[in-house]
């Protein structure tokens, strides 16, 4: 089983605390946010093949990565160079880039990759900042990871609720981004990918089969994996998306861009539901909830480890 911490929220930021009583207690409940089940995960290193992490500050967590060793891992880390107009509650990205160099020292290169992402273009953000601030931080990762995924601004109704002046990159900024990122990319060896965004990028070595496919996990954990085919694929890509133990509506750092909240009153209001010793993310399992336990083997090919 591939457990995902990630496309709802930021648990090593936020919840790194329920997320360790979770591990203690060998199982996890997640309730399904579009149709109110709950489904109740196992969680020892026998069935979890992989804990994909995706955060903007990752720090909490990763004080305690002794006491998850025993689990195959990997990292997302966003690292965008963006203020506290945009991103007001996460840390200084000079900050991140030290815990991300943490991570990637305990692990493995392989095991943690880089996101700039989303893209947008502004008076104040504009493609001059974008290729300089890229390249600033490709210097400083390049040593500590081999992979960066970009991707460009989804204009949702809630992310134009809470952005207002956000506009779409258009495909000539698009170009312009795609062909200096690629040059300064090469220029640290690192592999550029894109995800859900189809392939205009791919004209510049761009890899559009996503973020977290089969082979990036497969590298991350040093095994290869036989998954059924169509399992965990919900999106118009390649990746693995796994078993999702997260909430939309609990992310507190804010970002205007933020397509997983619809609005921060509503994010305090869940905030105040969290209970570190439930096995819910979000409130309690009440009576009459109905938790349907998913057991599900791990897909580790032990004939096939790889070298």
């Amino acid at each position: 089983m591939i457990l995902n911490t990630g496309t709802r929220t930021d648990i090593p930021s936020f919840f790194h605390k329920w997320f360790l009583k979770r591990i203690d207690e060998g199982f996890v409940c997640s309730r399904n946010p579009y149709n109110n089940e709950i489904y109740k995960y196992e969680i020892n290193p026998k069935v979890v093949d992989c804990i994909c992490f995706c955060s903007k500050n990752p720090r909490p967590l990763v004080k305690h990565l002794d006491e998850i060793s025993e689990y195959n891992q990997f990292w997302f880390i966003t690292l965008n160079p963006y203020g506290k107009d945009i991103e007001a509650n996460v840390p200084d990205y000079k900050k991140v880039i030290r815990t991300f160099r943490d991570v990637s020292d305990t692990l493995s290169n392989d095991a943690i990759a880089w996101r700039y992402d989303p893209i947008f273009i502004t008076e104040k953000y504009n493609l001059d900042f974008h290729i300089d601030k890229f390249e600033e931080i490709a210097s400083e990762l390049c040593d500590y990871t081999s992979d960066c995924t970009i991707s460009f601004i989804d204009l949702y109704k809630k992310v134009l609720r809470n952005f207002p002046d956000a506009k779409e990159v258009t495909r000539g900024e698009q170009l312009i981004i795609g062909e200096n990122f690629s040059r300064i990319a090469q220029k640290y060896d690192i592999k550029m990918k894109t995800c859900v965004e189809g392939t205009l990028l791919d004209q510049f070595g761009f890899d559009s089969s996503g973020c977290m496919t089969k082979q990036v996990l497969e590298k991350a954990i040093g095994n290869t994996l036989k998954v059924p085919r169509g399992k965990y694929k919900n999106r118009q890509c390649n990746c693995l998306m796994g078993r999702d133990i997260g909430a939309y509506n609990t992310c507190m750092h804010g970002c205007k861009y933020c397509y997983a909240n619809a609005n921060m009153k509503l994010v305090k209001k869940n905030q105040k539901l969290h209970n570190p010793d439930s096995p819910l993310l979000i409130g309690e399992v009440k009576e009459g909830d109905v938790v349907k336990e998913v057991n599900e083997p791990s897909f580790i090919d032990a004939q096939q480890k790889l070298i």
